[in-house]
């Protein structure tokens, strides 16, 4: 019974070997030239001018959340899209009114955060 499993640990011993070796690869064949500008840490592609201890405005959190909320509402769109033509032949006009409701939520919901200024930065 155990035999039967010896290929799969094979594969994940070579796996995480192969994967170790291509991390450390860089540091072994790269080349080592650090300087002050390399070593200093920066931000977003800026140098930090404030502690890392400063708290974010909650607007900054606000949209942040807004973004991944409704940018999961689209990944639900996309699979009734490639399916319409099979949905319509089982289901008629029921589904398109199903997804004309799901929109309007959306819209209903997008312009309550509109009216809030949630995606306003001030």
């Amino acid at each position: 019974m155990i035999e039967q499993y010896i290929p799969l640990f094979l594969a994940i011993i070579v796996a995480i070997l192969f994967s170790l070796f291509l991390m450390k690869s860089s540091s072994w064949f790269g080349p080592q030239r650090p300087n002050l500008s390399k070593l200093s840490t920066y931000e977003s592609g800026m140098e930090p001018i404030k502690t890392a201890r400063e708290r974010f405005p909650i607007k900054y959190y606000m949209v942040a959340m807004l973004f991944i909320i409704f940018d999961i509402e689209v990944v639900f769109l996309y699979p009734w899209a490639v399916n319409l033509k099979s949905l319509m032949n089982s289901m008629g006009i029921f589904i398109i009114i199903e997804m004309i409701v799901f929109i309007l939520i959306l819209l209903v919901g997008y312009l309550y955060i509109l009216k809030k200024g949630a995606l306003k930065w001030d």
